[in-house]
């Protein structure tokens, strides 16, 4: 029954993750007005980071066992899920709209699928694929405002070839995220990761320039700051790599979906942005999808608890 219930609440815990990161897009799109791009995501995820080798030494957590197992996918996932998603992302604005980058990374838990039952040998189901469907659809509904014009006339360029390397980071991350956090606690994972990353951001962001601007941000910017650090990064990385640890990386990254979803709704609420009805058409579209994949029948819980007590 603990087991049952513990699986039951990862499902609620995930819908943190778009909440979080969704308002993470928001408050960074004013941040990055402030400082560069990179700078930004350097203090992010080295405060971010700090906190958790605070916490971590705290608890008596640190595994160096399973670093030097492990080492090697510790390594990509922060190479991939923390530098190189965020760095490719927020070069990618430069060139291409967030339209258009908001589609290819939509794309995100289609390919996260498809890789997970290729080298996971997680099974494929027709009622997973039509929540796949119906959670792109939602996505492309409120990117696009549910004009079909505005669909058919999007254009690509290198910006968008950018998203697509930065689709590639996340798909890798999600995949060798399920590999390793399956032999190390979630905790131990998301503080290596976010240390590791923040130091290649930090190199990188030595090319880019703009750490003289740092001690002219204002309240707002480090408010907003905070929310990065504390839940877009601390609270939202950890509960989703817990969340790949036990309902695996297809399910987990389909609630990935909802992000643009909540980027616009904080938007109307925070930032008064009109609500419209694609907003709202997309959001149920999007909620079909996940609760399709996510909820599982009550006979069938049933019927395993009651093969479980006859055993």
């Amino acid at each position: 029954m603990s087991n049952q219930k513990s699986n039951r609440s990862i499902y609620v815990l995930m819908l943190l993750v778009p909440l979080f990161w969704g308002g993470s897009f928001s408050t960074a799109a004013h941040v990055i007005t402030e400082i560069p791009p990179l700078v930004a995501a350097t203090i992010r995820f080295a405060l971010a980071g700090m906190i958790l080798a605070v916490l971590l030494t705290m608890r008596s957590e640190w595994n160096f066992r399973a670093w030097r197992n492990n080492w090697k996918g510790l390594l990509i996932v922060s190479l991939t899920g923390i530098f190189g998603y965020n760095a490719l992302f927020f070069m990618a604005l430069h060139y291409t709209s967030a339209i258009n980058g908001s589609l290819i990374i939509a794309t995100m838990p289609l390919f996260v699928s498809l890789g997970a039952m290729l080298f996971f040998k997680e099974r494929w189901s027709g009622k997973f694929g039509i929540s796949l469907v119906l959670s792109f659809i939602g996505v492309v509904i409120v990117i696009t405002k549910g004009s079909w014009h505005r669909l058919a006339s999007l254009s690509f360029n290198e910006g968008d070839l950018l998203f697509l390397a930065a689709l590639m980071c996340g798909v890798i991350y999600s995949l060798v995220g399920k590999k390793v956090v399956h032999d190390v606690s979630p905790l131990f994972t998301t503080t290596v990761m976010t240390l590791l990353g923040s130091l290649f951001l930090g190199v990188s962001s030595l090319f880019e320039g703009g750490w003289g601007k740092v001690p002219d941000m204002s309240l707002q910017g480090w408010t907003e700051m905070a929310y990065m650090v504390v839940c877009g990064t601390l609270i939202g990385y950890i509960i989703f790599n817990l969340g790949v640890q036990q309902i695996g990386a297809s399910k987990a990254s389909i609630y990935l979906n909802l992000t643009p979803i909540i980027t616009s709704l904080l938007s109307v609420w925070l930032y008064g942005d009109s609500m419209t009805w694609s907003i709202a058409v997309g959001l149920v579209f999007v909620l079909a999808g996940v609760c399709l994949a996510t909820i599982q029948p009550r006979r069938k819980a049933r019927t395993s608890i009651i093969g479980q007590s006859v055993k």
